[in-house]
C-alpha cells in the first residue's frame, strides 16, 4: 500500500477544508458575530496539520483501487472530525457526538439534524452546514482532483470511482483532472443559476444557503419549518432544481457539447423522470380530497417527490399527516434514489434498472431455455463485472440495513421511527416518518444509535465499500505488518 501518497493526499484534504472554513468566518464578520472566530481557529489547525502532511510530495504517486478506497474513507472521516470542531468551540453544538452527527450528516448530504432550534444558530454555523452539503454533493476528492496538480498516471480514476455515486464511473474527457474540473464547473454554474432565481423573492443569505444545500441534495435548512414558510415561487424553483441535480451530470456535459440527441437518450434519466411523474400523479390524486386546491396540491406533491427521490430532504408540508399510500410511495422513493453520476443518494435508478432487467432476463430464460439474452443499458451491453458488482452491492446494502434497524430497535422508539431513520440515513435523505419526520429530529436517540446512523450515512454516501474496508483486518494486515517485518529484518542485520 502506498502510505506516503495516502498521507500526502489527506494533507491536501485538510488544506481544502481550512480554506472553506474561511467563508463562515467572513460571514460572521458581515453579521458582526463573535462565533466566527471558532472557524478561523479550526481553519488554522487544518492548515497546520495539512501543510505538515503535504509538505513533501512522494516520488511514487501511483494509486490503486485499494488506496483509492482508503483515501476516500479517511478523507471523509477527517473532514467530519475537523468540521465538527467549530460547533463545539462556539457553543452552537457543545456535545461532541451531536456536533459530529450534524457534521457527518452535512458532508454526506443527508440533512438529518439533532437540532431542535435551527434558527438559534449563528450565521456562520448556518453557512457552514450548507457549505458542507455543497462540498459533499460532488465530493471532497473530486474537488481536490479539480484544483490540485496531483499526478499518478491513470491512477486518479480509482479515487474518483471510490467517491462518485453509481455502479460505473467513466471519464468525460481523457484526463481525470479535466473531468473533475468539468464536473465542478457545471456544478458551480447550476448553483449560481439557482441562486439568481431564488434571490428574486428570498433574502440573499437564505438564497445562498438554499442553493448550496439544493445543489448538494443535502437539505440542511436554515428555518425550523424547512421550506414551509417560503413563497410558492421559491418552492417551485427549489423543487425543479432538486430534480435537475438528481440527473447524471454526463447528460449536462453532452448538452454543453450540443449533442442534444445523445443527452436526451439517457435511459436512466428518462426512467428517473418517469418515476417522478408517476409518483407525483398518485400522490396528487390522494391529496386532492383534502381541499388544498389544485396548484398547492401539485406543488407539495412535486416538491416532496423531488426532495425524497434526490435524497435532499427539504419539506414544504408535514407528510407524516398524508394518506398511507402517499407515505408508502415516499419510502419507496427513499430506496430508489437519484441517477448515478448525480449528487443524489439512494440505491440509484441505474442499479434498480439493472436488477429489474436481470429478473426479466431470468424469466425469459425459463420460458425460452435456448435463447441468448443480453442486458443493455444506455444502448451498451452490461458486462458481467457490472452485474456482479450490482448484485453484491444490493446484498451488502440489505445486510447493513437489517443490522442497523436491529441495533436501533433496542431503544423505545416505534418501529416506524427506527425503520425510517435507517432508511433516511443509509440513503442520505434526512427526514423519515413519525419522530424523525419533516417536523421532527434525531435528538431523541442515544449516542450508540447516533454512531450507528453516522456509519450508515458515510456508508451510503460512499457506496458502502470504502467505509467497510477500513473495518477489514486484511486491509490493515497488508498495510502494517509488512513494514514491521522489514524493520525487524533490518535490525537483525
Amino acid at each position: 500500500m502506498n502510505r506516503k501518497a495516502i498521507v500526502y493526499i489527506l494533507g491536501w484534504v485538510l488544506n481544502i477544508e481550512g480554506a472553506f472554513m474561511i467563508l463562515p468566518f467572513l460571514a460572521s464578520l458581515i453579521y458582526r458575530e463573535a462565533h466566527g472566530w471558532a472557524f478561523l481557529i479550526v481553519a488554522a489547525i487544518c492548515f497546520a496539520v495539512g501543510v505538515l502532511l503535504s509538505l513533501k510530495k512522494p516520488k511514487n504517486m501511483v494509486i490503486y483501487e485499494k488506496e483509492g478506497f482508503v483515501i476516500v474513507a479517511f478523507s471523509w472521516i477527517l473532514f467530519s472530525l475537523f468540521g465538527c470542531l467549530p460547533f463545539m468551540i462556539n457553543g452552537d453544538i457543545p456535545n461532541f457526538t451531536d456536533a459530529l452527527f450534524e457534521t457527518v450528516s452535512g458532508f454526506t448530504t443527508t440533512g438529518a439534524s439533532i437540532l431542535t432550534d435551527v434558527e438559534a444558530l449563528s450565521h456562520a454555523s448556518l453557512l457552514w452546514r450548507s457549505i458542507a452539503n455543497w462540498i459533499g454533493g460532488m465530493g471532497v476528492l473530486v474537488f481536490l482532483l479539480a484544483v490540485t496538480p496531483l499526478k499518478g498516471g491513470g491512477s486518479q480514476i480509482h479515487i474518483m470511482r471510490a467517491e462518485s455515486p453509481g455502479p460505473v464511473v467513466d471519464r468525460l474527457v481523457p484526463k481525470i483532472r479535466n473531468t473533475a474540473s468539468i464536473l465542478y464547473v457545471m456544478y458551480i454554474v447550476l448553483t449560481i443559476v439557482e441562486f439568481m432565481f431564488l434571490v428574486v423573492e428570498m433574502p440573499a443569505f437564505d438564497a445562498i444557503c438554499a442553493s448550496l444545500s439544493t445543489a448538494g441534495t443535502g437539505g440542511f435548512g436554515i428555518k425550523n419549518n424547512s421550506f414551509m414558510g417560503y413563497s410558492p415561487y421559491c418552492q417551485w424553483v427549489v423543487a425543479i432544481f432538486m430534480m435537475l441535480f438528481g440527473i447524471n451530470f454526463g447528460a449536462y456535459f453532452l448538452l454543453t457539447l450540443r449533442r442534444f440527441k445523445q443527452a436526451f437518450k439517457y435511459e436512466e434519466a428518462r426512467c428517473y423522470i418517469f418515476i417522478i411523474a408517476i409518483a407525483c400523479a398518485i400522490i396528487t390524486v390522494g391529496l386532492l380530497p383534502r381541499g388544498m386546491g389544485l396548484e398547492p396540491t401539485i406543488r407539495h406533491a412535486f416538491f416532496q417527490v423531488s426532495s425524497i427521490i434526490t435524497t435532499t430532504g427539504f419539506a414544504t408540508a408535514d407528510f407524516n399527516m398524508w394518506p398511507q399510500a402517499a407515505k408508502v410511495i415516499l419510502v419507496l422513493l427513499m430506496f430508489i434514489g437519484a441517477c448515478a453520476g448525480s449528487t443524489g443518494g439512494g440505491i440509484k435508478v441505474s442499479r434498480i434498472m439493472i436488477l429489474a432487467k436481470t429478473v426479466k432476463k431470468e424469466i425469459m430464460i425459463y420460458i425460452h431455455p435456448n435463447s441468448v439474452k443480453k442486458i443493455k443499458m444506455e444502448g451498451k451491453m452490461v458486462n458481467h463485472e457490472t452485474l456482479r458488482a450490482t448484485n453484491v452491492f444490493f446484498i451488502t446494502y440489505v445486510a447493513i440495513f437489517i443490522v442497523s434497524v436491529f441495533l436501533l430497535s433496542f431503544e423505545s422508539h416505534t418501529l416506524e421511527t427506527s425503520f425510517t431513520a435507517v432508511v433516511a440515513t443509509l440513503n442520505n435523505i434526512g427526514p423519515g416518518l413519525s419522530e424523525v419526520g419533516p417536523v421532527g429530529n434525531y435528538s431523541g436517540f442515544t449516542p450508540l444509535s447516533k454512531y450507528v446512523m453516522m456509519f450508515d450515512m458515510l456508508a451510503g454516501r460512499l457506496e458502502l465499500y470504502p467505509i467497510l474496508m477500513i473495518f477489514h483486518f486484511g486491509m490493515w494486515k497488508s498495510a502494517v505488518i509488512p513494514p514491521i517485518k522489514r524493520r525487524l529484518l533490518l535490525k537483525k542485520r
